[in-house]
C-alpha cells in the first residue's frame, strides 16, 4: 500500500548546505528559523491554541538527499565515522521514506500575513517541506531516565577563535544580522567536519546565512579565517 503526502508547509532557516547543520536540534539556539504555512493550511484557526505550547514536533522531508536512496546500515559521526549501525538505530538522512522529525522551541506566530511560526534550535535546511505539526507535551514525552545509546550526551564542544582578518570582514559587513558571530560559534564549536577528516592543515568552507565562512581545526581549536559577505567581490 503506498501513501501520499502533501506539504503543510516551508522552512527559512540560515542553514543553505548539509555541511554545517547541527547533527540535532537545540544545539545552536542562535538560528532564526521560520516556518511558512502553505495554503490552505496558512489560516489562523490551524495553529489556534499553539501558541500555550514552549516547543513543537515538525515531521520534515530530507529533501536534499532524497535522490540517493536508502542504506540499511549507516556510520553515525558519534562512533567515529568506522562503526556501522541499522538505519533504525539511527537519524541519518538516508532513510527507506526519507522523513525526519525534530523538536523544536515555537517563540511565537504570526498570522497577519498567512501564518508563519518562528523556531529556534532547528536543525533544517532552507527549504525543507514540513509535513505535519504537533504540539511537545512534557508530562507523556520527556523521560529523563531513557536510554541514549551511542548518543548517550551531548556532542564535545570546541574552542572557537577569531583571526583578525575574520573579525575586520564581519565587522565591514554593515548588513550582517547582529545574531551571526553567536550562531557561527555554535556551529563551529559542534565539529561540522566528517568524523573520518582530521587534517590541521586543511580549510574548510561553508555557506550560513548568505555568507561564505573558511575555517580551520587544529588541537580541538576552531579558527575562523574568513567571512565573505553576499555583497562583497
Amino acid at each position: 500500500m503506498e501513501y501520499s503526502v502533501t506539504p503543510v508547509g516551508i522552512i527559512r532557516s540560515p542553514y543553505q548546505e548539509k555541511f554545517g547543520i547541527p547533527r540535532q536540534p537545540a544545539l545552536a539556539p542562535s538560528a532564526p528559523v521560520t516556518l511558512e504555512l502553505l495554503p490552505p493550511y496558512n489560516q489562523p484557526d490551524c495553529v489556534r491554541g499553539l501558541e500555550d505550547f514552549s516547543h513543537v514536533w515538525l515531521t520534515f522531508v530530507f529533501h536534499d538527499t532524497l535522490a540517493r536512496g536508502w542504506q540499511p546500515l549507516v556510520r553515525p559521526p558519534r562512533l567515529g565515522g568506522n562503526s556501522k549501525v541499522g538505519v533504525f538505530a539511527s537519524r541519518a538522512t538516508h532513510r527507506p521514506n526519507g522523513l525526519g522529525l525534530s523538536l523544536v522551541a515555537l517563540q511565537g506566530i504570526d498570522t497577519r500575513h498567512g501564518v508563519t511560526l518562528q523556531l529556534s534550535g532547528a536543525d533544517l535546511l532552507d527549504g525543507t517541506p514540513v509535513l505535519d505539526i504537533k504540539p511537545y507535551i512534557p508530562f507523556v514525552e520527556a523521560k529523563p531516565d531513557a536510554r541514549g545509546g551511542f548518543v548517550d550526551g551531548p556532542p564535545p564542544q570546541l574552542t572557537v577563535r577569531w583571526s583578525e582578518s575574520a573579525r575586520t570582514q564581519l565587522q565591514a559587513w554593515t548588513q550582517a544580522p547582529t545574531w551571526l558571530p553567536q550562531l557561527i560559534e555554535e556551529v563551529l564549536a559542534q565539529d561540522p567536519r566528517p568524523a573520518y577528516q582530521d587534517d590541521p592543515q586543511r580549510r574548510y568552507g561553508m555557506r550560513l546565512a548568505g555568507c561564505n565562512i573558511v575555517f580551520g581545526i587544529a588541537d580541538n581549536v576552531v579558527t575562523v579565517l574568513e567571512i565573505t559577505a553576499p555583497t562583497q567581490n
